[in-house]
């Protein structure tokens, strides 16, 4: 994959209550020439005991969702589950990048839920990381799963950035001949240039496009999320996105406006810093005015979408172009009426 990072910070875990820190001992001469190391990805056996995790948002549309890995070779800079790595005894920045935990029993304990007291409902792939993220390629985990919720009829919605999610088109063309199945795009930006910065280990905006009609073709409905938006950085793309997501298929688009919630705030002012030092200031400012003064907002109904002037703005402007380009004119609904549970008399 490269030694592409979305951070090259090695931040503390807030949990921990040690921290260690480089310092110039002497050793190394003011003249010589210092390079960061190459961070390679390393895989960690994720030995969890349960597959579906549960919360109570008001701001998520389904209950249920499943993240086949812990962790994100993406890398973007943005990524709210940074800070979730840090449950894992790991750091938000580079090893959330570089040390991802996959779940290979996915499959046989989704299997094991649906045949005890499943009551079946929507499951969200992924919650928090990336069920397509570059290390689906090797190890097929959200395959599994996709392949025992169409054994058990039971519906799931797919986000990703990646469009490695073509290569399923054979068992989610099934799953949507049943109403099991609706895949959205996080589409962020449509600038390559930007794209390989903000979130480097992505595919590429016009990857994405392409996989998107893909799927639609083969009659598999799909959405896209203009996430997250950065006010001063990527909102005056909203216009170009939508119309893109449209011309290649897309029923339906949502937003939300970026959130930097404890560590992430550090790696994504680095992150300006190296990258748009020019625009900087002037990014960080709008972020503040959408979440009152801070960089982010916890409270629920604001976190996603934020607040005062210019958050309006967004979603005034998100509303007027979907209505330009025809999306989000009719629901997409997945059904829970098939599901079955095979070999067993009901």
């Amino acid at each position: 994959m490269g030694t592409i990072r979305g951070s090259e910070l090695n931040i503390p875990n807030r949990f921990e209550k040690r921290s260690l820190e480089a310092f110039d001992d002497g050793w190394v001469s003011p003249e010589a020439e210092l390079e960061l190391p190459v961070v390679q990805t390393q895989f960690i056996d994720d030995n969890t005991k349960s597959i579906i995790s549960f919360n109570e948002s008001p701001d998520l549309p389904m209950a249920a969702s499943i993240n086949p890995y812990r962790g994100c070779e993406h890398g973007c800079a943005y990524c709210y589950a940074r800070p979730s790595h840090e449950y894992l005894g790991f750091n938000s920045a580079v090893d959330f990048e570089s040390k991802i935990t996959v779940k290979r029993k996915a499959a046989d304990l989704l299997r094991k839920k649906f045949d005890s007291n499943w009551e079946p409902q929507v499951i969200m792939l992924s919650g928090n990381t990336d069920c397509y993220q570059p290390a689906e390629r090797k190890f097929k985990i959200t395959r599994s799963i996709l392949e025992v919720c169409l054994e058990y009829r039971n519906p799931v919605a797919i986000i990703t950035k990646n469009a490695v999610v073509a290569r399923d088109i054979d068992i989610l063309s099934e799953m949507a001949k049943l109403n099991l199945v609706m895949v959205n795009f996080s589409i962020t930006t449509l600038d390559l240039k930007l794209s390989r910065k903000l979130e480097p280990r992505t595919a590429t905006p016009e990857r994405k496009l392409k996989a998107l009609k893909t799927l639609t073709q083969a009659g598999i409905p799909c959405g896209i999320m203009n996430a997250p938006l950065i006010p001063g950085l990527n909102d005056r793309e909203t216009p170009k996105v939508l119309e893109a997501a449209a011309d290649h298929g897309a029923i339906t688009a949502g937003f939300t406006i970026v959130r930097l919630s404890y560590g992430l705030k550090d790696i994504f002012v680095d992150w300006l810093m190296r990258n748009e030092p020019l625009q900087a200031e002037k990014i960080i400012k709008r972020i503040e005015m959408v979440r009152g003064g801070s960089l982010s907002d916890p409270r629920f109904g604001l976190r996603m979408r934020g607040e005062g002037a210019y958050a309006m703005y967004i979603k005034q402007q998100f509303k007027v172009y979907c209505e330009k380009y025809g999306l989000n004119k009719r629901d997409v609904y997945l059904s829970t009426d098939h599901f079955k549970r095979p070999g067993m008399l009901f």
